[in-house]
């Protein structure tokens, strides 16, 4: 039952193995294209920012504007005599750079440009309540001449950012350009490009889904194939070890049969006979004198039938008795019909030179057209097997006499109303 169990659970795994290793390599497959795409486009969205930034940075306005509010008047800041004129010179900048600014925010598709002097004060910004106003994250890198390129959390919310220094002509930094696109945006394009990616993705898993169905249909197939090939194993070791038993039994038996009989100790043999099967005996049949093997077969055929309610007919128009294999062919005929609920059984055996004819044919329910085909094939029984040692030998056996004497056997309807078997053999092996 263990095996059994393990051996079961062991196939199923092997079926959904293929759709299994579908999944996981569609899966791994689309979380790698989402890796890649996310890094895609940050880059793109890294250079694009780090490019408005630059060139707006490089523009003669912007520097021009930011040099009223270069180094030596920044230092000034502090005094009262120049604070007014540093916050004209900012106006200024501001009335000269935010249409600039709000011109490169719409063409370059960035969310905002934000153009502060040298002391980090806003000269331009999308909100005009922070034009004026200090920058919100640190802006040290840029006013130190250091370009950066990173994601900070700003007045408008996280947004991927380029900070680039503005320099005058003679080099000195006056300013800084930072130019950012937010992170919200960047999330939605990604989602655009999940959303083209998916329908490949479900494709691929459904071609992958159908190609591993038809794989795991083929190896349950191939399963079906192998268990049918392993019952019929089991059924044929477990027939050929009954078979082995009955054999030594048999064996043995008729040794101690052939003992009695041999030192005329008639009487013991018969009941000896008695005590291994009980036998019924019906009248001699005074027609078949000279023929002890085919009366014998008859009289005992005869017995066995009646006493399952069947009555034998016999007509035998043969010049010799038979042999053990044509005694066999008989009896296993016989027996199947009334095995098979006949009432009267009818054989017919007739000897032509070299060849034996004959029919045996029942009332009985008959055989299905669609099982005749089947009936001599070793195994097939219309009858359930209650030894568990497997049924569907007769007729195997019925047919293999016959081909080896080179015979031939068909199976036909009889006007008995039952199933008709014909057959046609050497009489002599």
């Amino acid at each position: 039952m263990i095996s059994w169990t393990t051996s079961r659970a062991a196939r199923i795994g092997i079926l959904f193995l293929p759709s299994l290793i579908v999944l996981a390599c569609v899966g791994v497959t689309v979380a790698i294209a989402v890796s890649v795409q996310d890094r895609s486009i940050r880059e793109t969205t890294g250079e694009r920012v780090r490019h408005v930034a630059t060139n707006l940075a490089a523009l003669t306005q912007v520097q021009d504007a930011l040099s009223g509010v270069g180094p030596e008047r920044a230092g000034l800041s502090g005094r009262a005599e120049a604070a007014h004129d540093l916050e004209a010179t900012l106006r200024a900048a501001q009335r000269d750079l935010q249409p600039l600014a709000d011109l490169v925010t719409e063409t370059s598709g960035v969310d905002y440009v934000v153009i502060a002097d040298v002391r980090g004060v806003r000269a331009t910004h999308p909100e005009l309540e922070e034009r004026g106003e200090p920058l919100s994250t640190d802006p040290s890198d840029a006013l130190s001449g250091v370009e950066y390129l990173g994601t900070e959390e700003g007045t408008l919310g996280p947004t991927l950012r380029a900070k680039v220094p503005v320099r005058d002509e003679q080099g000195h930094v006056v300013g800084m350009v930072s130019v950012g696109i937010l992170e919200s945006r960047i999330a939605e394009d990604l989602s655009d490009s999940l959303r083209q990616l998916m329908p490949w993705a479900l494709a691929a898993l459904v071609v992958g889904t159908l190609v591993s169905s038809l794989v795991a249909a083929a190896l349950e197939t191939r399963f079906q194939r192998l268990d049918a090939a392993a019952l019929e194993a089991d059924r044929l070791r477990r027939t050929a070890a009954a078979l082995r038993e009955q054999s030594h039994e048999f064996n043995t038996r008729i040794h101690v049969i052939h003992g009695l009989v041999s030192h005329g100790d008639t009487a013991e043999a018969i009941d000896y006979i008695q005590t291994l099967a009980p036998v019924r005996t019906t009248p001699s049949d005074d027609e078949l004198q000279g023929q002890p093997l085919l009366r014998a077969t008859v009289e005992a055929l005869r017995a066995e039938l009646e006493a399952s309610g069947a009555r034998l007919i016999g007509r035998f128009e043969l010049t010799s008795d038979i042999d053990d294999e044509l005694a066999l062919l008989l009896a296993n005929l016989c027996r199947n019909a009334g095995e098979a609920g006949a009432s009267t059984v009818q054989c017919w055996l007739a000897q032509e030179g070299a060849r034996v004819r004959g029919t045996v044919e029942d009332d009985g329910p008959g055989i299905e057209t669609s099982q005749a085909e089947r009936v001599f094939a070793r195994g097939f029984s219309s009858k359930p097997d209650g030894t568990g040692a497997g049924r569907g030998v007769g007729l195997d056996l019925v047919r293999r006499i016959v081909l080896a004497r080179d015979g031939a056997i068909e199976l036909g309807r009889s006007e008995l109303g039952g199933a008709r078997f014909g057959f046609e053999l050497d009489a002599k092996p």
